[in-house]
């Protein structure tokens, strides 16, 4: 039997991911002073209850990618950074893969998440290898398509897909920053966690349910 995915999941989920953000603005703002702004927890910090407002007034119903699209402009609007373009960016991407579903599937979840990749590579400027979020989101969305290809059950897929952005942030570990202030402080980013893979693994933890 197909799996699928319910608005109310999908509700629960993002406000899930809202609960774990909103946890994480000293250690954020910590790792990214070390790599140049200092801001991104506050950034993550107003985005965590636009989430939960716009969630509340806007609920999924038969629409999950108008609900996305929508949740993305909603952080956007608080969250007027790079972290809240990219985001916007990556949630009208997946959206769009939605439109008009009240129900999701394995695949469509897969193209969701490869538009969200593609989506934050092009306004971003950014490839995988510079350094940035897009080093745990990568080979995450990339192992979660291989796995659904396969016939992986959801479970299993996201099991995947979370050891792949694991590992994609832990190998950024070395690497040097390419893109914004990071860039500016060149070679001593190196041997730093990156906190934008930082926050898309714990993102990918609290829609896995896991710690």
């Amino acid at each position: 039997m197909t799996e699928m995915i319910d608005a109310a999941a999908v509700q629960a989920a993002v406000l899930r991911v809202a609960d774990r953000v909103a946890g994480l603005r000293d250690v954020l703002n910590e790792l990214d002073a070390a790599m140049g702004d200092g801001d991104l927890g506050i950034s993550a910090s107003k985005a965590a209850p636009a989430m939960r407002e716009y969630t509340a007034a806007n609920p999924p119903g038969d629409d999950i990618g108008k609900y996305l699209s929508g949740l993305g402009m909603a952080v956007n609007r608080v969250a007027s950074s790079t972290l809240g373009t990219l985001t916007a960016t990556a949630l009208m991407r997946a959206g769009k893969e939605a439109k008009g579903m009240a129900t999701l599937d394995a695949a469509t979840l897969a193209r969701m998440l490869t538009a969200a990749d593609v989506g934050m590579q092009e306004r971003g400027k950014a490839q995988p290898g510079d350094k940035t979020i897009l080093d745990a989101l990568h080979p995450a969305a990339q192992a979660f398509a291989a796995a659904v290809a396969e016939g992986a059950s959801l479970e299993d897929a996201g099991a995947v897909m979370l050891a792949a952005a694991r590992a994609g942030r832990d190998a950024a570990v070395p690497l040097r920053s390419k893109i914004g202030r990071g860039a500016w402080v060149g070679d001593r980013t190196a041997g730093l966690l990156d906190p934008g893979t930082v926050l898309f693994v714990n993102v990918m933890e609290a829609l896995c349910l896991e710690a």
